[in-house]
C-alpha cells in the first residue's frame, strides 16, 4: 500500500504565497517521477510541474517563474512553492507520483488533494 498526502493549502491573499507539500509512505522501493497538478473549479485537471529522482523539473507556461519544485528523496516528499498568486489559481492541487513499489511492480500514484482559495 502506498499513500501520497498533501498539505498547505488554504486561503490566500492576491499576491500570497503558499508552500504545499506531499509526503509518500508505504511500501515504496523507489520513486521516479512527481509531479503537481491542479484542477480549478468547472475546469480540467491540468499539469503544472514535474520533477525526477535527479531533480530535473519542468514546467507549465502557465506557471513558470511563480511556481518551484522540489523534492527531499530522503522524506519521500515532493513540494511546490506558489508565489504571487492569483484569483484564478483557485483549485484543488493534486500531487502523483510514479512509484516503484517491488521489482516487478510499479505505478503511478496520487494524492487526495489539498485546497488553495486565493480571495481577498
Amino acid at each position: 500500500q502506498v499513500q501520497l498526502v498533501e498539505s498547505g493549502g488554504g486561503l490566500v491573499q492576491p499576491g500570497g504565497s503558499l508552500r504545499l507539500s506531499c509526503a509518500a509512505s508505504g511500501s515504496i522501493f523507489s520513486i521516479f517521477d512527481m509531479g503537481w497538478y491542479r484542477q480549478g473549479p468547472g475546469k480540467q485537471r491540468e499539469l503544472l510541474a514535474t520533477i525526477s529522482n535527479s531533480g530535473r523539473t519542468n514546467y507549465a507556461d502557465s506557471v513558470k517563474g511563480r511556481f518551484t519544485i522540489s523534492r527531499d528523496n530522503a522524506k519521500n516528499t515532493v513540494y511546490l512553492q506558489v508565489n504571487s498568486l492569483k484569483p484564478e489559481d483557485t483549485a484543488v492541487y493534486y500531487c502523483n507520483a510514479d512509484i516503484l513499489t517491488s521489482l516487478i511492480s510499479r505505478n503511478l500514484f496520487w494524492g487526495r488533494g489539498t485546497q488553495v482559495t486565493v480571495s481577498s
